[in-house]
């Protein structure tokens, strides 16, 4: 999925329009119509702005090989306490 793709699939989930998207980012409508059809791309300050309001991280935005659902779904936690890094954090050594 593009990070137009995902913009406007976690915009229309957070049950918001553009024109009401646009006012949460001070922004105009047209700039999130703009990014929605992968016209353009919104600066990092604006990135960061819509992660938050969209409750996405913004790796998951710019992670085309991976679907916005797949980047919602929790990450697997390892069953291995151990690092594999000798610090004050692990309970098992090698």
């Amino acid at each position: 999925m593009t990070l137009g793709e995902k913009l406007k699939e976690a915009r229309k989930q957070a049950g918001l329009s553009q024109e009401q998207l646009a006012e949460q980012l001070c922004i105009s409508r047209s700039a999130v119509a703009k990014w929605e059809s992968d016209l353009g791309l919104p600066d990092i300050d604006n990135l960061r702005a819509i992660a938050e309001h969209l409750e996405i991280s913004v790796e998951s935005l710019l992670d085309h090989t991976q679907s916005l659902q797949e980047a919602r779904q929790p990450a697997a936690v390892a069953t291995d306490p151990y690092c594999g890094k000798n610090c004050a954090q692990c309970d098992i050594r090698e």
